[in-house]
């Protein structure tokens, strides 16, 4: 398997393929200020956990940079790996719940708060209708991650995998490091 391109997207900063890419982020969030740069044409992005929106933001720049967006979408997967997957999104869902005396359950931070939705969100918006999967570990494990995107690549469905490790524990707190590999 080859990397051809890679992501990674913090609070620091973006780079891709080691280059850094300048973001103002001047009152706003990295990430807002990343999509009105270089995306600005999906406003269901604006509905999006913040997981799902710096797993959107990392692929659309990694398939930029690859220039195949929609290149082989049908043997195109996503797989990623997290650590706190939607608890970010989770801990501010239970703030809506916790008290009954001020209960107001949120549908907008319970619905689409699933790991794995930022995998749909990334096939849907490309066209790709490969495996899509969302893992979680306690730890960043690269020899495990690296059999995982191998086993998809070699099991004759999947041509070429967009894959990573992403992660969003809070706003000030997220990595995205997303890589684009193809089969040798």
């Amino acid at each position: 398997m080859t990397v051809t391109q890679q992501v990674r997207i913090t609070p620091e900063g973006v780079t891709v393929n080691g280059r850094p890419l300048p973001v103002d982020a001047r009152g706003t969030s990295v990430l807002t200020a990343l999509y009105r740069a270089e995306v600005n044409d999906y406003p269901r992005f604006f509905k999006m956990d913040p997981l799902s929106k710096l797993g959107f933001l990392a692929s659309k720049l990694l398939l930029k940079a690859d220039g195949s967006r929609h290149a082989d979408s049908a043997d195109r997967a996503v797989i990623l790996f997290g650590r706190s997957g939607s608890l970010c999104c989770d801990r501010s869902y239970q703030q809506t719940i916790e008290h009954a005396d001020d209960y107001f359950p949120s549908p907008s931070l319970f619905v689409c708060t699933l790991p794995n939705i930022v995998t749909g969100e990334i096939a849907l918006r490309n066209g790709y209708h490969g495996e899509t999967a969302f893992y979680l570990l306690e730890h960043r494990d690269e020899q495990l991650m690296r059999l995982t995107v191998e086993a998809a690549l070699h099991d004759g469905t999947a041509s070429s995998v967009v894959c990573g490790w992403i992660d969003y524990a809070s706003d000030t707190q997220f990595v995205a490091e997303l890589e684009l590999n193809i089969k040798d």
